[in-house]
């Protein structure tokens, strides 16, 4: 893993806020590695489930070369978004609070191998 690389964690609705302000409290660093998020739309509203929101939110990560992880909510939607994403090796947190998530994201980078992929380390280092 080279160092300043830039990495991008793709965050649900409603967990943005808070994972955005936990990458804030930490300087937008995980050890040598930049993190960012990028917020996506809600997959649920008025009750329903947006399937097409999912596929579209999970797709959109697996086209960045930088993705490292998908963060979401709990729910029903998880069980669509996760072979898009299992494909693309991107690791797939789920949790009810943002901060949590990207908390763990950042330890799992930490801690990732420096030889060879960082997503798939990060994704093995979550599993």
């Amino acid at each position: 893993m080279e160092s300043g690389a830039i990495v991008r964690a793709y965050v649900v609705e409603p967990l943005c806020a808070e994972a955005e302000e936990q990458l804030q409290r930490g300087g937008g660093d995980a050890g040598d590695v930049r993190v960012e998020a990028v917020c996506l739309p809600r997959v649920e509203g008025g009750g329903e489930l947006k399937l097409a929101v999912i596929g579209a939110n999970a797709r959109r990560a697996t086209e960045d070369s930088t993705s490292i992880a998908y963060l979401e909510p709990p729910g029903p939607g998880n069980k669509f978004a996760a072979p898009i994403l299992e494909t693309a090796e991107i690791a797939q947190i789920t949790s009810s609070s943002g901060a949590r998530a990207m908390a763990q994201l950042l330890r799992a980078i930490e801690r990732a191998s420096p030889s060879g992929s960082l997503r798939a380390s990060v994704a093995e280092e979550l599993q």
